[in-house]
């Protein structure tokens, strides 16, 4: 299974980015505009896992989850990977408790890793990808157009473990879900949905 871990944006985040973004498929229709179904914030990029991994794993993480209590983000403005030179990549970015987004991202990386996966060195940069280009472009004129891009709030409850499955109509299937900070409630079970 390809795995990845992400926060799922709320049907009102995804309104705010979606009227944010309407000038931009008609002002550059060649681009490959995500879809707003496919929009999630990953925290960490698992990769693939075997089968047999998937307990462990699923266990570990949503300890984690369990550790951390819920928090506020905002999706906030526009940026472009790579940040200079022509451009592959437009998003949302992701404003609020960037503390404690990162702190939860780092710790779900350090849970996976424990379980001998591999880890990642890259710098994490929480983001919605809400277009592509190839080849890559300047973007420059199309982020004009887009003016400053929304500006929502997003409280983040839950944190999802997602199976990618390139070239289906149903690209990411939701493998399990936690509610962040459910070891403080007793009342609330760890696992709120498998798939």
């Amino acid at each position: 299974m390809r795995l990845f871990v992400a926060l799922s944006p709320p049907a009102d985040v995804v309104d705010a980015v979606l009227a944010a973004r309407a000038p931009g498929p008609r002002h550059t229709s060649d681009l490959r505009w995500t879809h707003p179904s496919d929009w999630h914030l990953t925290l960490v990029f698992l990769g693939e896992v075997p089968d047999g991994s998937l307990p462990a794993l699923a266990d570990v993480l949503g300890a984690v989850a369990g550790d951390h209590a819920p928090f506020d983000l905002t999706v906030d403005g526009w940026g472009v990977f790579p940040r200079s030179g022509p451009s592959a990549v437009l998003w949302s970015g992701i404003g609020g408790d960037t503390e404690a987004l990162a702190s939860l991202a780092a710790d779900l990386r350090a849970a996976a890793v424990s379980t001998g996966l591999p880890g990642q060195d890259r710098a994490y940069v929480p983001h919605l990808t809400v277009a592509r280009s190839r080849p890559p472009r300047d973007l420059t004129d199309l982020r004009s157009v887009l003016g400053r891009g929304p500006h929502h709030p997003w409280p983040a409850r839950e944190v999802r473990l997602i199976e990618s499955r390139p070239g289906r109509e149903d690209r990411y299937r939701t493998a399990r879900t936690w509610a962040l900070g459910w070891k403080t409630d007793p009342g609330i079970s760890p696992e709120r949905s498998t798939a």
